[in-house]
């Protein structure tokens, strides 16, 4: 991927991780429509690497993202509803984990694009915020399923009810980041994680993202669970795992999803 084929965005593939920044810093990464179906074409791409094995999404400059540049696109446009719902659609079904690194503004359609990523995390001046009452917009139902999963009914309302900016500490006292890290630290921290990820079992990762994503949405886990069994069970790596354990040595796992 290329910066000529998203203007916008700068995306590296560096030791099977994807690093994914909105790149727009004089406009706080606000998002354009083009932008929208530039970021949903990303995911896409990215999901047919095989060899892939995290994203790591962030925005250029002082913010991640400070929602859709209303000077440019008029959010009530039903296409632009479209390639908003393709974009968030697009994150949640990379089959890989993905970590939305957070500081400044996350506003708006900034807070969609977090939302859609497995993990959040945030240094000190990060602050979110859901301003569809100030334009006298209604929330889509995607977003507003994944606040409610994350926050609860209660949290969600207060956002969308009274459209203010909430810190950092609120944000993870209600439970919509996994945590806080000093400003010099969010670069590092995303790594650490990242690391941690890298060595274990892409096959359980990817599992495991599914199912509990079926289990927040309600749908039929179960039948996922049966269907990445039997996926394991056909792999080398049923047997790797335990070996490795009883030989006391890191396991290497081979397995990789058919594309």
């Amino acid at each position: 991927m290329t910066s000529a084929q998203w203007p916008n965005f700068s995306v590296e593939n560096i030791d099977f991780v994807a690093y994914v920044t909105i790149d727009r810093p004089s406009k706080r990464n606000a998002m354009t429509a083009q932008m929208w179906r530039d970021l949903a074409a990303i995911f896409t791409a990215l999901d047919l690497d095989a060899e892939l094995r995290a994203v790591v999404v962030t925005g250029a400059g002082p913010s991640f993202c400070a929602g859709a540049d209303i000077g440019s696109v008029s959010a009530d446009d039903a296409e632009v509803k479209a390639a908003v719902a393709a974009a968030e659609q697009a994150i949640r079904a990379v089959r890989v984990p993905t970590i939305a690194t957070i500081r400044g503004h996350c506003v708006g359609g900034g807070n969609q694009i977090a939302l859609a990523c497995d993990l959040r995390i945030a240094d000190e001046t990060a602050s979110f915020a859901v301003p569809p009452a100030r334009l006298g917009l209604v929330y889509p139902v995607s977003s507003t399923r994944a606040m409610v999963a994350l926050i609860g009914p209660a949290e969600t309302k207060q956002l969308l009810f009274t459209a203010s900016a909430i810190s950092a500490e609120r944000a993870l006292r209600i439970g919509l980041i996994c945590e806080i890290v000093p400003a010099d630290e969010l670069t590092a921290r995303a790594a650490e994680l990242v690391a941690a990820m890298l060595p274990l079992s892409p096959l359980t990762q990817a599992a495991m993202k599914q199912i509990v994503n079926a289990i927040a949405d309600g749908s039929d886990a179960d039948e996922l669970q049966r269907d990445w069994s039997a996926q394991w069970a056909a792999s080398p790596d049923v047997a790797e795992g335990p070996m490795a354990f009883l030989e006391r040595r890191k396991p290497r796992f081979s397995w990789r999803p058919a594309l």
